[in-house]
């Protein structure tokens, strides 16, 4: 290698050193000292046992059946939810690229003025509408109906997270569209292609990767939620950050919340890997590359 290719690569190490120290600093290193703390042992009377170390925490999660109810629980919601925001955002993106200025400018504002509050705000506006005496359950009463049980319940948990998440559905999506060529849709259209044939055949194709990236993001930041399951779920109805918050203060068991939150990413990064992989060899087969 010349001396000019050697400066130039030292050069860039140097520049993106900060970069790289950041990352292990704020990342890397707290989840290596997440994953040592998993393996330590605990006991309930002297709490954390330094330089003891011990699996019995993963074998508690892999034969003990509650928590297999609790990470279905929270994957099947997860799922839900991203399954939602898909049918949801697509329209709501495609809406939004062809509308007009100023109204555009407007409704983005709209899409992403939910992101400037506090989703424990938004958790608690939601049960003041799901809960026993909240606005739904009066206007049923007022209808003659009966009061459905609507808070702490899955339902008001995916109604939720819908809320939250769609905006990390919608602009990936949407900045997809940008790139779309509006010829290629009235060329289909003017051959006779209906409009469903012109969506799945040339819009679906090459916005894909904006779906992926939003199903990405939505399933990774609901999955590993906190406020609305805990808000909105309630005590009884668990999911996995939850349950690892439990163990952390209420349980004091910090080594086997730790195992919890290192499972939750492993199986995390494993779901979406495999979702990545899927996406993109059809979205590859479909374009013929």
């Amino acid at each position: 290698m010349s001396d000019a290719k050697l400066r130039s690569s030292a050069w860039g190490y140097g520049l993106s050193s900060p970069a790289l120290l950041l990352f292990l600093a704020l990342l890397v290193m707290p989840l290596g000292l997440t994953l040592l703390l998993s393996f330590n042992v605990f006991d309930y009377t002297t709490g954390i046992q330094a330089g003891e170390y011990t699996l019995s925490h993963y074998l508690s999660l892999v034969t003990d059946t509650y928590y297999y109810e609790i990470f279905l629980r929270t994957f099947w919601i997860s799922a839900l939810v991203t399954l939602l925001c898909v049918l949801i955002g697509i329209p709501e993106a495609m809406v939004l690229c062809r509308m007009a200025a100023p109204w555009r400018s407007i409704f983005l504002i709209v899409v992403l003025t939910p992101l400037l509050i506090s989703v424990v705000v938004r958790a608690f506006g939601w049960s003041l509408l799901l809960g026993a005496d909240g606005l739904i359950n009066q206007a049923i009463t007022a209808l003659g109906g009966q009061p459905v049980k609507l808070l702490y319940t899955p339902f008001a948990v995916v109604i939720g997270l819908v809320h939250v998440m769609l905006p990390f559905m919608i602009i990936p999506v949407w900045t997809s569209l940008q790139k779309l060529d509006p010829a290629a849709e009235q060329a289909a259209l003017s051959l006779g292609a209906s409009q469903w044939t012109v969506f799945r055949r040339i819009v679906l194709p090459q916005i894909m990767p904006g779906v992926l990236s939003g199903t990405l993001i939505v399933f990774g930041l609901a999955a590993s939620s906190f406020a609305i399951p805990g808000l909105l779920g309630g005590r009884r109805l668990k999911m996995v950050a939850t349950m690892i918050y439990d163990q952390y203060l209420a349980e004091l068991n910090w080594p086997m919340g730790a195992a919890i939150a290192i499972a939750l990413l492993l199986i995390n990064l494993l779901v979406m890997l495999s979702w990545n992989r899927l996406v993109e060899r059809r979205y590859k087969r479909t374009l013929g590359v």
